[in-house]
């Protein structure tokens, strides 16, 4: 039996999650695996955050903390809001997790040994202001290949190209802004050029790949592979495993690689089936797929291929379904320069579903996408005229006329079997397409599927039957009823919650892709009570996100207040000394706070920033004389301060030998 082994790109842990993000290489994936799972496929979805390199150093040191303290915040944020959205892996890992450290250091000691691994000199850039060696993203420059201005020292946001520092034109420091100069030193470098032979075979027999990973990788084969360090002079990553190395780590793009690898160990560990890794990455059988960006690509495509290859006994790549660029206005989304849509903050105001939609069936399959929030608030109000109140219309229906039951059907007639035949093609149709990498044809197939419902609906006109031709009403219900059940099965990779919500109007459990076309729901069957599965959007609603940035620029300008009113406030510092949770609130903890010679309960919404381990013994700053709020029954007597930016909710900290009670001013 087939089983398959997906990935998505490890996003790096120096900061939050945009769209562009989520539109590249984790719905897609999501909406793959979904399908996946519901077809009764053995498919196991691997990711996790990529932790090390110089983006995280770099973030640090702007940062004023450790990369540890980076990554520990930005893994939990970015790790809430996959799961927020739906992103449903079977494992989300990181590569600070001892299994990847281990795992690492034996591929790069096997290569060594294999000798596909060499050490020796080369040239690399040295600030002398800040006396050091300059790691590849530590230097910032013109792209000499499409004249860009600001690309980094490894590869070029703009056009794609994979560059060597030195390569650079008019080149600076990131952290002083100084011309460096160039020194020698000692680095371990993969000898690529020695798969170029194999790669140009391997690459024969994978014409069904998507074009523009195809063309990327031939283009690279036709100017000749080159050896590449892998190794960088950093304090913070995986050590080089030999002696004489000391101060150098593995350059991140060899060993994050590995990081899906790691990952699946981890995974099996914790289900106490330690070896049942090697099936997913060493069995003829599996199918590795990898959705990534295309700025991924020669990693995914030419780099792991090689390495796997190298180790002798591992699987390769079955497909690396690469998107394009979703951009905003033309240009693309970026966290280094803040040109973004944060994920954090679209999920404060809307559901997931309704963007799950909006960029699937907008997806950078072939070629970049805008995204405009006129074009999601058009896509949402699709998803709500559309599918929302086809089956909105028809349950309403039927617990009107039917006591909130499926009616009988007798003698159904050709429009009710034309019907229903449709509803078994539309789902081989977009089994077809989503087994082939084209999920945006497959989105668009099963909302034409509910537009012909709702067209039926209309002409079968079951209000004017209910009084003249009962049974003629009847048959309209029940196959209206039937093909809601097909479309929260065909849509349920697309927009989970929203079909989980409809299932439970269908009185349904189980979602299996073959049932989706059959007469699922026999006459009699009990429905639940019909709601409203989607808000419509009135122009002008992306004014909250403009709102919220122009708070944020102009930090939060207020009201001026006197200084006696500004004293009137009580600001303490406490210890958290216990945590627990809030039923029925996702976003809420209730603390108990000393603040020295009291106790205090107060209610949080932290829940989504930090856990519960994180929070005790942690000190902060209490308002102290806050009027008690009752919060989902409890009573909340003060309230903890918290700075809140694009990074997340974030604690705000007394100092360390601070006394509990001390008067915060």
């Amino acid at each position: 039996m087939t089983r398959y082994l997906v990935t998505s790109a490890l996003p790096y842990a120096n900061g939050p999650l945009h769209l562009g993000h989520l539109a590249g290489a984790y719905l897609p994936a999501d909406i793959y695996v979904r399908f996946l799972r519901i077809n009764d496929e053995d498919v196991l979805y691997i990711c996790g955050t990529d932790e090390h390199g110089v983006p995280i150093t770099i973030t640090a040191e702007k940062m004023g903390i450790t990369p540890r303290e980076v990554v520990d915040k930005y893994h939990e944020i970015i790790k809430d809001n996959f799961a927020e959205f739906g992103i449903s892996f079977d494992n989300f890992s990181r590569t600070e997790k001892p299994e990847h450290y281990v795992f690492a250091q034996e591929v790069f000691l096997k290569l060594l040994d294999r000798g596909y691994i060499e050490k020796k000199p080369t040239k690399q850039f040295f600030c002398s202001k800040c006396d050091r060696y300059l790691p590849d993203r530590y230097v910032g420059g013109t792209c000499p290949e499409c004249d860009t201005e600001g690309a980094k020292g490894d590869q070029c946001e703009s056009c794609g190209s994979w560059l060597n520092a030195l390569e650079l034109k008019e080149p600076e420091c990131a952290l002083c802004g100084s011309s460096p100069e160039i020194r020698e030193t000692i680095h371990y470098f993969l000898k690529l050029d020695e798969f170029q032979s194999w790669l140009e075979e391997w690459f024969e027999g994978h014409g069904d790949w998507k074009n523009n990973v195809l063309n990327y990788c031939k283009g690279w084969l036709k100017d000749g592979l080159r050896e590449r360090a892998i190794t960088r002079d950093l304090s913070w990553g995986v050590p080089v495993p030999v002696e004489g190395a000391e101060g150098k780590v593995l350059y991140v793009w060899f060993e994050a690689l590995l990081g899906y690898v790691s990952s699946t160990i981890e995974y099996f560990r914790d289900k106490k089936e330690q070896s049942d890794w090697e099936k997913y990455w060493k069995d003829k059988d599996t199918r590795i797929v990898h959705f990534i960006g295309k700025d991924n690509i020669v990693f995914h495509a030419v780099i792991e291929p090689a390495v796997l290859h190298g180790l002798g006994d591992y699987i390769l790549p079955w497909n690396v379904p690469a998107n394009e660029y979703l951009n905003i206005a033309g240009e693309k989304f970026s966290t280094s320069r803040g040109r973004a849509i944060w994920m954090k903050d679209y999920l404060e105001h809307f559901p997931p579903d309704p963007m799950r939609y909006a960029l699937a069936i907008n997806a950078p399959e072939s070629r970049d996408t805008d995204f405009s929030w006129d074009e999601f608030r058009v896509r949402n109000n699709e998803l709500a005229d559309v599918f929302g109140n086809f089956v909105n219309r028809t349950l309403k229906f039927a617990q009107s006329f039917f006591d909130g039951k499926v009616p009988d059907n007798i003698n159904l007639g050709k429009a009710e079997k034309d019907l229903l035949n449709l509803a078994v093609n539309t789902r081989n149709e977009i089994s077809e397409l989503i087994r082939n990498f084209k999920l945006k044809k497959a989105c668009l197939s099963a909302m034409d599927l509910a537009r012909t419902g709702n067209r039926y609906f209309d002409s079968a006109q079951p209000w004017k039957t209910a009084k003249t031709n009962q049974q003629a009403c009847a048959n309209t219900i029940y196959t209206c009823i039937q093909l809601a059940d097909t479309l929260r099965i065909l849509l349920y990779p697309f927009i989970p919650f929203t079909c989980e919500r409809t299932a439970r109007m269908l009185s349904r459990t189980t979602v299996k892709w073959d049932e989706a076309g059959l007469e699922n729901l026999e006459s009699g069957h009990k429905l639940g009570k019909p709601e409203i599965l989607l808000e419509k959007l009135k122009k002008g609603f992306e004014k909250i996100f403009e709102e919220k940035k122009v708070r944020v620029e102009q930090k939060e300008e207020t009201a001026s207040i006197t200084y006696d009113d500004f004293m009137k406030t009580d600001l303490r510092v406490g210890i958290i000394e216990e945590v627990s949770d809030i039923e029925g609130a996702d976003k809420l903890y209730k603390l108990v706070v000393s603040l020295g010679d009291e106790t205090r309960e107060l209610v949080a919404g932290i829940k989504q920033h930090y856990s519960r381990q994180d929070l005790v013994g942690r000190k902060v700053v209490v308002v102290s004389n806050l009027a008690p709020a009752k919060i989902r029954g409890v009573v909340s007597c003060g309230m903890i301060l918290a700075a809140d930016g694009p990074g997340g909710v974030r604690l705000v900290e007394p100092a360390s030998d601070s006394e509990l009670g001390d008067r915060v001013r």
